[in-house]
């Protein structure tokens, strides 16, 4: 792929792309909680629906990312955000039958499932995808700032989405996700008719098309660093829901309006993190992912030892902070590891690793969650203080 200048204009599209997608994904996790419970789910079938869905988009990714280098990456951003309209259309639709009482039990479960999957299977597209436009269109020098710009999207989307939710939950938990769907359809179309069609030029022929593997010499260490974070974070975030429902006896509506107001904190803190000292500060990726794990932990230490809401949203900010910090640099470090023409492999890959962490962080939460309300908390606090500690001691990172 040929390295040109990012236009701005183009930016701007992704990064509102990638927004929109984030609300809806956040818009989710903070509804998803009342709302099983309103179908008499339990807290460990919403978790295992999570991982699976989590799990499905970890795995999907790196192969929308190979074909965004054969096939360009405008058609794959496309796919990605037509296959999220009509899979959040699909998935707020079971739930509608759900409380209709039409289908219930296993029933419900199983098309919860198998929508919720499907939409995760084919939303994925568009990360990789955009990701690799990104590390196409900027120099070495001037990555980490790139993705940390693309990473206020997702922190954006994850700011407006739970406000969103909080405000249109009144009306009903699923108007959000219909809302959302929306929303994605604009940016499709805009998507569309603005962004440029890869030359045939820079295209990878599929004969000569990376296929790079979990044990690359060159990116296993970030992969690794990746699916940690987003294990222990997912844990707490996952779990957010039932804790403050629990532990502060709330109704649905006021759970699902107090879990957004927490992710509204961590990705406040995300955002200002990802524009102020991203942008000014020139640090390597590796120092970057070192600060970060460290806020992780403390952030999770500080909800473990909490029962008031004020205390735990703050803990949700200081761990946004050091997903900001992580995340952008993971991504960085892993661009500037490969090849250009392995840009959309080994976007893939890594757009990949937090839904796999994803995947596994719920249902060990969930399972913790069952004999303690704080277990979720420490055991992600001791988790990134371990990973912290491997890359502290890591050589390659």
């Amino acid at each position: 792929m040929s390295t040109l200048t990012l236009p701005t204009r183009h930016l701007a599209l992704l990064i509102a792309s990638l927004m929109a997608i984030g609300m809806g994904q956040s818009m989710t996790f903070a509804i998803l909680a009342p709302l099983g419970r309103e179908v008499n789910m339990t807290e460990f079938s919403i978790t295992i629906l999570i991982a699976c869905s989590s799990l499905t988009f970890g795995f999907a990714s790196p192969y929308w990312g190979r074909l965004s280098d054969r096939i360009g990456r405008k058609p794959v951003i496309m796919i990605g955000l037509v296959g999220f309209v009509f899979g959040t259309s699909a998935f707020a639709t079971s739930f509608v039958l759900g409380l209709n009482g039409i289908l219930t039990g296993a029933s419900l479960f199983t098309a919860l499932l198998i929508t919720r999957c499907l939409h995760a299977g084919i939303m994925s597209a568009t990360g990789p995808s955009t990701t690799a436009y990104a590390a196409d269109h900027t120099t070495p020098d001037k990555r980490t700032k790139a993705m940390a710009k693309l990473g206020t999207a997702s922190s954006m989307g994850m700011i407006l989405g739970p406000a969103f939710a909080g405000a249109t939950a009144a009306f009903g938990l699923l108007a959000p996700l219909y809302a959302a769907a929306f929303l994605t359809l604009i940016m499709a179309v805009m998507v569309w008719k603005m962004i440029p069609v890869t030359p045939v030029a820079d295209r990878i022929p599929r004969k000569h098309s990376v296929k790079l593997k979990f044990t690359d010499t060159r990116i296993w260490p970030f992969i690794a660093i990746a699916i940690g974070t987003f294990m222990g974070f997912a844990a707490v975030q996952q779990t957010m829901g039932f804790f403050l429902q629990d532990q502060l006896n709330l109704t649905g509506v006021r759970t699902a309006q107090l879990t957004g107001i927490t992710m509204l904190t961590s990705a406040s803190f995300t955002f200002l993190v990802q524009t102020t000292v991203m942008q000014w500060v020139n640090w390597p990726p590796g120092r970057f992912i070192k600060v970060g794990l460290s806020f992780i932990s403390i952030g999770a230490l500080v909800i473990a030892s909490s029962s008031e809401f004020v205390l735990i949203a703050a803990g949700m900010g200081v761990m946004g902070i050091g997903v900001g910090c992580t995340m952008p640099s993971i991504i960085s470090a892993t661009s500037l590891a490969v090849e250009p023409h392995e840009q959309g492999a080994a976007a893939g890959m890594i757009s990949g690793c937090p839904a796999i962490g994803f995947g596994i962080g719920p249902v060990a939460a969930g399972y913790l969650y069952q004999f303690n309300p704080h277990y979720p908390h420490i055991a992600a606090a001791i988790f990134i203080a371990i990973l912290l500690a491997g890359v502290i001691y890591s050589k390659r990172v």
